[in-house]
């Protein structure tokens, strides 16, 4: 799954990073967050016809992170539905929909995932056997691994997002629309699966358009766009457990641990 990632690039950067036609949120602006997480404020990239306008235009827009379903009852159900898995998505009710008309890229430097760890041991010698001592179950300590762009780059993570109108608000409240997101999950390539056996989808620049194109809504094309990173694209290092708190944040949790040494390509 993907429950946090860090999105510190400043808005103007994206706008040109994804070559935004317009502005959805001119006059708001998110500062750099080093762990976002689910039910948080995000950027979202997308493309709509607007009112009276012929074509798509790709947006920049501020999304909540947690798909709500337009068919829920209240926007409770959308902290359950953070992740998509690419599999099942012209399957489940909660995503079809979405999955055939509004799909949307993520922008994220890179995202966190924990892999369960062994705890010290000592043999009888009082000598340590470390992590991997034999016959030693596996402990509940899990470590943090920031996971991204090897090249320093965006990570444009595959989205659906959905329109919910809440019955309690007038027609005329600005508030009546909640626009929320999920990010598509697959399973993690080989090496990425040591830490967690799922990762995020990543969408290439070269399928931007059509992943985006509201026009494109036979979801088996779309699927044939899901295509895994190839190995080698995303590098993973061990940083501090203070991001296990989603209180905390600033750039200190996407630095590598000292004992973490160089970042291991995957």
């Amino acid at each position: 799954m993907c429950g946090r990632y860090a999105s510190a690039r400043k808005k103007h950067e994206l706008l040109e990073e994804f070559q935004i036609e317009q502005d959805g949120e001119p006059d708001k602006e998110l500062g750099a967050d080093y762990n976002v997480a689910p039910t948080k404020n995000v950027y979202a990239v997308l493309s709509r016809v607007p009112h009276e306008a012929e074509r798509a235009v790709r947006q920049l827009r501020i999304l909540k992170w947690g798909l709500v379903p337009a068919w829920a009852k209240d926007p409770s159900i959308g902290s359950r539905l953070i992740n998509a898995r690419a599999e099942t998505l012209a399957e489940k009710p909660s995503y079809r929909r979405a999955f055939a008309k509004r799909r949307c890229l993520l922008p994220a430097d890179g995202y966190f995932e924990w892999m369960p760890v062994e705890p010290e041991r000592t043999n009888p010698d009082g000598e340590s056997e470390g992590r991997s001592g034999r016959g030693h179950k596996q402990g509940k300590k899990k470590q943090p691994y920031f996971i991204h762009p090897a090249d320093g780059g965006v990570l444009a993570m595959a989205g659906l997002y959905e329109f919910w109108k809440d019955p309690s608000r007038a027609d005329d409240d600005p508030l009546q629309w909640l626009v929320s997101c999920t990010v598509i999950t697959t399973d993690a390539e080989d090496h990425l699966g040591r830490i967690h056996d799922r990762m995020p989808m990543m969408i290439e620049r070269d399928r931007w358009a059509e992943w985006l194109d509201p026009k494109l809504t036979d979801t088996e094309r779309a699927s044939e766009l899901l295509v895994p990173a190839e190995s080698g694209r995303l590098t993973a290092y061990a940083v501090s457990t203070d991001v296990n708190n989603v209180r905390n944040n600033g750039p200190d949790l996407i630095k590598p641990l000292p004992e973490a040494g160089e970042p291991a390509l995957f």
